[in-house]
């Protein structure tokens, strides 16, 4: 028996350690250069996770840590938000995801190395020993950077849990087009659809074909993120577009993971999916209008007061 009681959503993935060099002044390759050094927590799923947290969702969090200063950081720091990581698998020995990069004066990059070593030392006996916790969750958050362990979970839990997909890239993405039929709801950008339902998005007749095509694959709710064009939905009943006037954009990194987490929210509080996609582009209009992949005043009430004066464009098939 599961002993969490109180609804909870679950979020599975890799959390990464970021190291980003900023250089002052032209870059000048092998030589030190004067800049600013900004460490941040980072991978797809881990900022989903802080997302949710932040919204005061009962949030838990399996993800890949090793057991150095870098994994314990990642620990600590979700504490802040009541983010429970407690499940996760904490390598020893090794290093915890690290991402490290040097941008030149206009922000371009000029190198970067990225160690990812223990990312596939996830085992299939390791989420056997998550399964309570897997069936019992609400929903469930995947990404694609392990095709294999996701194709495990989706096909061992298939009866129990509704899961939640992040494509991340429409190159990661093909690695589970196979699996769509898994999925109870699926967020896609254009080209990660096109990978998916395996014909061009040119046109929205063309996105409204391929909604049809996942729901026939058995997708309860497809969201198909247009960019500048807005949020495509269709869960069987209703079907349209979402879109919000224009903004200011700051850096747009991270707003496709505050778009899933505030699909999650939605899901968690029983919104119709309208409304669950206004939520969702809310909390990435928080996110592209600052600097950091998270804003770091995220919460339920600037949530509701970005919602309460977005201008919104729709249109609604019928």
């Amino acid at each position: 028996m599961c002993c969490n009681k109180e609804p909870y959503i679950l979020v599975f993935g890799v959390s990464v350690y970021d190291i980003i060099g900023f250089s002052y002044q032209k870059f000048r390759s092998k030589d030190s250069n004067p800049g600013r050094v900004r460490v941040s927590f980072g991978g797809v799923c881990r900022n989903i996770a802080e997302n949710l947290a932040r919204l005061d969702l009962n949030t838990k969090f399996i993800s890949l840590i090793g057991d150095d200063e870098k994994g314990k950081s990642i620990l600590k720091h979700a504490e802040q938000f009541n983010l429970d990581m407690k499940d996760s698998l904490v390598v020893k020995g090794e290093s915890t995801p690290t991402y490290m990069a040097i941008l030149d004066e206009q922000g371009e990059m000029e190198a970067a190395i990225v160690d990812m070593k223990i990312a596939d030392m996830v085992t299939t006996e390791f989420i056997d020993s998550k399964a309570e916790l897997i069936k019992n969750a609400e929903y469930m958050i995947l990404d694609t950077d392990n095709a294999a362990i996701v194709e495990y979970i989706l096909t061992t839990f298939k009866d129990t849990t509704n899961f939640i997909l992040d494509p991340v890239s429409a190159a990661k993405v093909a690695k589970v087009k196979h699996l769509v039929s898994y999925f109870h709801t699926i967020k896609p950008n254009r080209q990660e659809a096109e990978v998916l339902c395996g014909f061009p998005l040119n046109t929205i007749e063309d996105v409204r074909r391929a909604g049809r095509y996942f729901l026939d694959l058995g997708v309860k709710n497809v969201m198909i993120s247009l960019d500048a064009d807005g949020m495509y939905y269709n869960d069987g009943v209703s079907e349209g577009i979402v879109k919000s006037k224009k903004v200011k954009v700051v850096n747009v990194t991270g707003a496709g993971d505050s778009c899933v987490a505030g699909i999650g929210y939605g899901y968690m509080n029983h919104m119709d999916i309208k409304e669950t996609v206004q939520y969702a582009i809310a909390m990435s209009i928080i996110t592209i209008v600052h600097e950091d992949t998270i804003h770091p005043n995220m919460c339920r009430d600037l949530v509701n007061e970005y919602l309460q004066n977005i201008e919104w464009e729709e249109v609604i098939f019928s």
